[in-house]
């Protein structure tokens, strides 16, 4: 029964961590607009951009990595429960990216979790999570989108992991992660197919 209670506030904590959308409070309070009616509709610090300017997409980036990181890392500190394999921070992670992109106090409606998952993989890997933030970087300035350094940093993050012989479930939580985050941008895949995708700059 213990080991139980613990699993569920970790994953209810962290779900509700995952839940504060950075994004959306960040223009309410400034503009009083809300995020989720302008452009994409994400939360996330694209669309921040797209409202009040490149500062607070790094803003909103930034906060969001951390609200991804914090959660994972109070999970590898704290918890006692399957400590050898690495399945608390893991869940946590799960539950961080799961709150971003379906916020209960946004009626289940956020952003993409690039950040907050970037975050979390920060968390658990500090060394695979400095690569793909560099990936991202390097693939969004060439290519001018932030979807595409977003798909190709995500979907390479499990090989990554893999090379740097971490736990099976973080292994395996990067490549779940990956899918789930690319099934987000499918309207994004599907406006790059079309050439109506936004660019950068």
């Amino acid at each position: 029964m213990e080991k139980i209670l613990e699993i569920l506030a970790v994953v209810i904590s962290a779900y509700i961590i995952g839940s504060i959308p950075t994004g959306y409070i960040i223009v309410k309070v400034f503009t009083g607009e809300d995020i989720r009616t302008i452009g994409s509709g994400s939360t996330g610090a694209t669309n921040v951009k797209r409202v009040m300017g490149k500062k607070w997409f790094f803003i909103t980036l930034l906060l969001d990595a951390f609200k991804g990181a914090l959660p994972v890392v109070l999970a590898a500190l704290f918890a006692k429960t399957f400590t050898g394999i690495g399945l608390l921070p893991v869940l946590a992670a799960i539950a961080v990216i799961l709150g971003h992109s379906k916020s209960i106090f946004l009626k289940f409606t956020g952003g993409k979790s690039v950040a907050s998952g970037v975050g979390t993989i920060l968390a658990l890997n500090w060394q695979v999570g400095l690569i793909i933030a560099a990936i991202w970087a390097v693939v969004t300035f060439f290519t001018r989108y932030v979807s595409v350094g977003s798909i190709i940093a995500l979907a390479l993050s499990s090989f990554i992991m893999w090379a740097f012989n971490a736990p099976i479930a973080y292994i395996c939580y990067c490549a779940l992660g990956a899918l789930y985050i690319i099934w987000l941008h499918r309207s994004n895949i599907q406006r790059l197919i079309k050439g109506e995708e936004s660019k950068v700059r």
